[in-house]
């Protein structure tokens, strides 16, 4: 059972068409994104850094963008710096909006342990 030079050419070709398909086009399209959403930026939109750094654009510069992560306090940061542009959820203020989500289930209470009682071996 011989390959033929040309089955094994065609495999390649096939190969390469995939990688392109799967791999490298939906990443250059998401390249793309992201530089548009960088470039349309404009004063006052809400945004997250690359780095998980939550601020307001105050204004634009060139590359630069200067925003302002509390009241009177502004930072500069290039333009590639911004990873995504944040819109608050309905029915919440901005200061809700940038507060992180907690765990709000009952925590165990290890008072019963403290004594030297098992749980697990107390019988009722």
């Amino acid at each position: 059972m011989g390959n033929s030079p040309l089955s094994t050419f065609v495999l390649l070709i096939l190969l390469v068409g995939v990688f392109y398909f799967l791999l490298i086009r939906p990443q250059r399209k998401r390249q793309q994104e992201q530089v548009q959403m960088q470039n349309t930026l404009a004063p006052g939109a809400r945004i997250m850094t690359t780095t998980g750094l939550f601020a307001t654009v105050a204004r634009i510069e060139d590359d630069d963008v200067i925003l302002e992560i509390a009241p009177g306090v502004e930072t500069t940061w290039l333009k590639a710096a911004i990873g995504r542009v944040v819109t608050p959820v309905e029915g919440t203020s901005d200061a809700e909006a940038d507060q992180p989500v907690t765990d709000t289930t009952e925590k165990t209470d290890t008072a019963d342990t403290a004594n030297g009682d098992d749980s697990s071996t107390k019988q009722s």
